[in-house]
């Protein structure tokens, strides 16, 4: 946190989320299912699940936290 702002500096790093944005990735079967296998969860994300790391970093419960990138892909960057 910049103390003189109150600003912290945080990011998210999404895998693939079923959206509007990926939607010719999800129905390329061979690419779709490329994806699904590499990931640990074996499942695409939807836009919820980001939500759930967006609304946390701006909370109260987030203010010690600054300078961090939250990963929410599913595992796919652990395979």
């Amino acid at each position: 946190e910049n103390p003189k702002s109150g600003i912290r500096f945080n990011s998210i790093a999404p895998g693939y989320i079923e959206t509007k944005l990926t939607k010719l990735l999800q129905e390329e079967e061979e690419q779709r299912e490329r994806i699904t296998e590499r990931t640990a969860m074996k499942k695409w994300g939807v836009p919820e699940d980001i939500a759930g790391a967006a609304v946390y970093l701006a909370s109260d419960r987030a203010s010690y936290t600054t300078g961090t990138t939250i990963t929410v892909d599913g595992g796919y960057s652990i395979t």
